[in-house]
């Protein structure tokens, strides 16, 4: 597959820079994959969309405020975005300006003290982190939510960019596709449907643009996962049983894909999946997501799923009705 394939026009107004509010009034564009019929609903109305016996599988990682605006020596500003902890107390990080920082060179931001260790290439370099207290109680002190950069506006309420279920600290993005769960509706999905969690740490590679012509060529960064026992049994029983399981998310997605695609993948692990057109799906019945930039891994995993003609005819259906886009945009359920 080419990165041409996966092309097309969005008219910059329909880049959501907010949250719908309340949540779950964001729209959802139904598709049906077996008859190609397209219903135009809102998220609160999933329930009517999906079976009695569907099993709702969701990412439950939660988001840091990685991104730390940070003073130098010499008393320039220098930002740093913490993406994952490397494993021996030093963290593998984004810089600015990368090519004036030097390693040794030690960045301040309140009582927050942050050490360039080594410098890795591509903005990217591990640093040390020091504060008094923990570090989530130092980022939480410092740090902001790392918004993509097509969100220009002001976050007003960092909860606008966490999920309702959001448990386990380590991403450094938010997986979108649940950020239309309101606790009302999330109260309402658990008493109807079953639900199980999964967690992926979302790392920035994941929003990526291609960097390679082939999709294939790219390099895709590994992402750490973990699959409760409870999970595993659930989606075994789900399977067993014939029933469908319901992805909240395309790293959901990625995380069924690669423990169940295969006979004894481990529960836990890092994962380097990379799912295009072609790819058999192994555990994924249905899927929830947003409408994604072009050129990029997560357009591919969708086409692959509903297919790449009846993708792009999605898209310019989304486009034409004026569908909002993007992290903070409306939801497609395509079954």
């Amino acid at each position: 597959m080419r990165a041409t394939d996966l092309a097309y026009e969005l008219p910059p107004e329909l880049i959501a820079q907010h949250a719908a509010e309340p949540r779950d009034s964001a729209r959802l564009l139904v598709y049906d994959r077996a008859g190609g019929a397209i219903r135009h609903r809102l998220f609160r109305d999933l329930s009517r969309e999906l079976s009695p016996g569907d099993l709702l599988v969701v990412n439950d990682t939660r988001v840091l405020p990685v991104r730390v605006r940070t003073r130098r020596a010499t008393g320039g500003a220098a930002e740093v975005l913490l993406l994952e902890p490397a494993g021996d107390g030093s963290w593998e990080a984004l810089v600015r300006p990368y090519r004036r920082l030097r390693e040794g060179e030690v960045l301040e931001a309140g009582d927050m003290r942050v050490t360039i260790a080594e410098r890795l290439g591509e903005g990217r370099v591990r640093v040390r982190v020091s504060a008094p207290g923990t570090l989530e109680q130092a980022l939480a002190a410092s740090g902001e939510m790392p918004l993509p950069p097509y969100i220009t506006e002001p976050l007003g309420d960092p909860t606008d960019y966490q999920t309702v279920y959001a448990q386990h600290p380590g991403s450094a993005a938010a997986p979108t596709a649940g950020l239309h769960f309101s606790e009302r509706m999330w109260d309402e999905i658990r008493r109807d449907h079953e639900v199980a969690s999964v967690t992926l740490d979302v790392g920035l590679d994941t929003f990526r643009p291609l960097a390679e012509e082939l999709v294939e060529d790219h390099p895709i960064h590994s992402e750490r996962y973990r699959v409760p026992e409870p999970t595993a049994a659930a989606v075994e029983r789900a399977r067993s049983e014939g029933r469908r399981i319901v992805a909240v998310g395309t790293t959901s997605v990625r995380v069924l894909e690669t423990v169940f695609g295969e006979p004894g993948a481990a529960l836990e692990g890092r994962t380097r999946l990379l799912i295009t057109p072609g790819h058999r799906f192994r555990a994924t019945g249905a899927m929830i997501t947003n409408f994604h930039l072009p050129r990029s891994t997560l357009l591919a995993l969708v086409m692959a799923f509903a297919g790449v003609e009846q993708t792009r005819g999605l898209y310019r259906t989304a486009v034409s009705e004026r569908y909002r886009f993007y992290s903070f945009g409306d939801a497609s359920l395509i079954l």
